[in-house]
């Protein structure tokens, strides 16, 4: 059977970065933020739901979804935001599952789920990664990496779960507050200590 892992961490933590190298070692990556673009693209069930929760207005002029409107919406109306959530994630869940069953039994899945806490799921896993740096590190980059408005980037980590709240969930930890090759390193020790588990998973 595969072996489930979550994987999570605040805006800017670089857990992307980790998602992307644990793909070179091997692993059946599933990444929610883009399931999430997917399930509600031009012309889905999913993107018609949004509409009718949120109205025209969150469309852009190519007939898809225009996720600054509708971010400027949910970040500030924790009820808006968990309407949207209520119709988006059961549709992710739903794709990330046919995802995870066409993978080798032997299979590494490496859920990419930036709300895992939020949502509730970490115990839905055999293990739990999360990616965790401090917060003045994490504005800074998504500052210059997106563009974003610092206060913008800091209403958005408000929005999320606290360091502690992921931390309290992890079974492994990796801190990225140093430069790439810190972080390639912790992530080939992760990806050994992750074969090691799946073998004993599988016995």
């Amino acid at each position: 059977m595969t072996y489930r892992v979550a994987l999570t961490g605040g805006i800017g933590s670089g857990k992307s970065t980790v998602a992307r190298l644990l793909a070179e070692h091997g692993a059946v990556v599933v990444d929610a933020d883009l399931l999430a673009r997917e399930v509600v693209g031009p012309g889905t069930p999913g993107l018609a739901d949004v509409v009718a929760a949120f109205g025209p207005g969150i469309v852009d002029s190519s007939g898809g979804l225009d996720r600054n409107a509708l971010g400027r919406r949910v970040f500030a109306d924790p009820a808006a935001r968990a309407r949207l959530e209520a119709i988006v994630h059961p549709l992710v869940r739903q794709r990330a599952a046919e995802i995870e069953a066409e993978a080798a039994a032997s299979a590494i899945v490496v859920h990419d789920i930036p709300l895992l806490v939020e949502t509730g799921q970490a115990a839905g896993f055999d293990t739990v990664v999360v990616v965790d740096c401090p917060l003045d590190i994490a504005v800074r980059r998504v500052v210059a990496d997106r563009g974003l408005d610092e206060s913008d980037v800091r209403a958005r980590v408000a929005a999320q779960a606290t360091r502690e709240q992921r931390l309290a969930v992890a079974d492994h930890v990796l801190h990225n507050d140093r430069d790439l090759p810190a972080l390639r390193a912790q992530v080939a020790a992760l990806w050994a200590s992750l074969q090691r588990e799946s073998a004993h998973h599988r016995q």
